[in-house]
């Protein structure tokens, strides 16, 4: 599906949550002029003198790899990102040594003021009205962008230390420590930056997009993951294409669902991380070929690309019980729970006449087909008793 949306001429101006959504979803160029105004304003905001040098690079990969050659654990990164990072920053005037953008200020432009904006927040809205301004607000973007920053970092992790030890893995890590999300921090910067958003009884300066954190949220409006230092800042494009389901969740059948402009990608199915040569398998998937996948998490996304239904039918499954609510089947899996579901047939016809049936999945210790059928009802079998089946 498609993550961005536009407004028509004449329609409603979408509120401060829609707005923040928009960017934490947006793809596409970076705004740098803006970007680099936006710094600027953090660290003038922070008592900082402006930094010497704004490095762009093509992703958070990337600048995970710009952040790990200036704080000096670089050494052991794939040459072509390590090399690619090091043009970066030498294309800005940065050398890729440790202590060349000196200490990191993140603390400074990012963790402080966030915290003096929810101070005062809490202290004009009181603990109950910053509870409702976090639900209204940021809590409505949090389960999305954290998985997808989840997803990010898991995916840089496994491109600059997959085959290393846990201390290259640690410093993969702690390199991302010093970045700022941008866009990806949409949901505090919903919650704390939005004039108005806390209702009129707050009082018009309670949230207002200004101070202290004015140079985050206009780069986060502008552009990806940045990392401050004390002389230089090394900013990430966002991402050029982003596909999603109707859940939130990462998905794409025939590509990457996240792709950077530098060729960092994430692939996934509905929100499960697959290989990107495992896609290329869904359309030529066999029952032979989903039984003896040894991995029992490609295997469920095999299952749900293949159908249920389909595969239950292929394998020579057999149905363990039958009654009035239709009939359950059931087949072992090597490695992983057995597949579980209840035939079950509409009872209101289709308008030319024909009854369609439905496949639903079902928990592996389900004894009957009733007791099924009452489950996805949030029943047991002796409580589910319909006055008309539809």
């Amino acid at each position: 599906m498609s993550t961005m949306t536009t407004a028509s001429h004449g329609a409603e101006a979408p509120g401060p949550v829609e707005r923040w959504r928009a960017v934490a979803a947006a793809t596409g160029p970076a705004d740098r002029g803006a970007a680099e105004a936006g710094v600027r304003t953090a660290y003038a905001a922070a008592g900082l003198a402006a930094p010497e040098r704004i490095v762009w690079v093509g992703s958070p990969l990337e600048g995970t790899a710009a952040a790990m050659l200036l704080t000096g654990q670089g050494d052991e990164l794939p040459r072509e990102i390590a090399d690619r990072a090091t043009g970066a920053l030498r294309a800005a005037g940065v050398e890729p040594v440790a202590g060349a953008a000196g200490p990191s200020v993140r603390e400074a432009v990012r963790t402080l003021p966030w915290a003096a904006a929810r101070k005062r927040l809490h202290g004009a809205l009181g603990s109950t009205g910053w509870a409702e301004r976090w639900a209204l607000t940021g809590a409505a973007l949090w389960d999305i962008t954290r998985t997808l920053t989840e997803r990010v970092r898991t995916g840089v992790v496994e491109t600059l230390a997959a085959e290393s030890d846990g201390a290259r893995q640690s410093a993969v890590r702690l390199a991302m420590l010093d970045a700022v999300f941008g866009q990806h921090d949409a949901p505090w910067l919903a919650a704390v930056t939005e004039e108005g958003a806390a209702g009129p009884e707050a009082g018009a300066d309670a949230g207002a997009d200004s101070g202290e954190l004015a140079g985050p949220a206009a780069v986060a409006r502008s552009a990806g993951w940045w990392w401050p230092y004390e002389k230089a800042v090394v900013v990430a494009e966002r991402p050029v294409a982003l596909h999603r389901d109707e859940a939130g969740r990462l998905d794409r059948g025939d590509g990457p669902a996240l792709e950077y402009p530098d060729g960092f990608a994430l692939y996934a199915w509905r929100g499960m991380p697959v290989p990107a040569a495992f896609l290329e398998q869904l359309s030529e998937l066999t029952a032979e070929r989903i039984r003896a996948e040894e991995n029992a998490e490609l295997r469920r996304v095999m299952l749900e690309y293949y159908g249920y239904d389909r595969y239950l039918t292929e394998s020579g499954a057999r149905p363990v019980h039958r009654d009035e609510t239709g009939v359950l089947w059931r087949i072992d899996m090597t490695g992983d729970e057995p597949v579980t579901m209840v035939e079950v047939v509409n009872s209101t016809p289709e308008p030319d006449g024909t009854s369609r049936t439905y496949w639903l999945r079902v928990p592996p210790s389900t004894r009957t087909a009733r007791e099924g059928v009452a489950w996805t009802f949030g029943l047991d079998a002796e409580g589910y008793a319909p006055e008309r089946q539809t």
